[in-house]
């Protein structure tokens, strides 16, 4: 990611594209989420406010932005967000959520970065590179949320234990898949659908199943 792409909410895609409109003529329920977009843009503004975000960003319904005030939310250009069944034919069972939960998390996202459903939590630090896609329903967490220790949960409930997560360039997560602390995915990975990730994936790499394992290599 390129540091100048990111600054304080920067201006969305306000315009129904060339290939919007293309596309409505074959696929009418595409010019539908078009026009939605365009007519919840005040709200987006809203919800989006104290992120530093890209230029040319499109949401589509209201992601929930849970945001700790001494954490840091930084997202390239042209984000997409689809945060609603109508947006996906794989229908999102809910709006994407993008938390930061401690102060000093940070949470850095590049370029052309596109997410349907699922969650994104930093407690610690979660980056992302430069064209990565995450299917629907996806989770990606650099937390355990709570303590395993059944004495330590009773004691601090919230201490959970944390590490980052590095995301590279051209990474594709498939649907309900789930990221977990401490995971590097190498630059043009690919994560099978319904994955379980808990260790790290070399690049290039298709990886799947529960813990997930390399299954294959993936040419240019």
């Amino acid at each position: 990611m390129t540091e100048k792409t990111a600054q304080p909410v920067d201006v969305p895609e306000s315009m129904l594209s060339r290939e919007s409109l293309w596309q409505a003529q074959a696929m009418p329920w595409k010019a539908n989420n078009e026009i939605r977009r365009l007519l919840i843009l005040p709200l987006v503004y809203w919800s989006l406010r104290g992120l530093e975000v890209g230029a040319g960003w499109r949401c589509y319904g209201l992601p929930v932005i849970q945001r700790h005030r001494r954490s840091r939310i930084r997202i390239g250009a042209r984000m997409n967000l689809r945060s609603t069944a109508r947006s996906n034919p794989l229908g999102p069972n809910h709006p994407v959520i993008i938390s930061t939960r401690r102060p000093g998390a940070q949470l850095t996202i590049g370029d052309d970065f596109g997410m349907t459903g699922g969650s994104l939590v930093c407690d610690e630090r979660v980056t992302i590179g430069d064209r990565v896609w995450v299917g629907a329903n996806t989770v990606i967490a650099d937390t355990d949320f709570h303590p395993l220790d059944p004495g330590r949960r009773r004691e601090s409930p919230l201490a959970a234990k944390t590490a980052p997560i590095n995301i590279a360039d051209d990474v594709f997560i498939g649907m309900n898949a789930l990221i977990l602390k401490g995971v590097t995915v190498g630059a043009g990975a690919v994560v099978g659908a319904g994955s379980v990730v808990v260790r790290d994936v070399p690049p290039g790499v298709l990886v799947a199943g529960n813990p997930a394992r390399v299954i294959g290599e993936l040419s240019g």
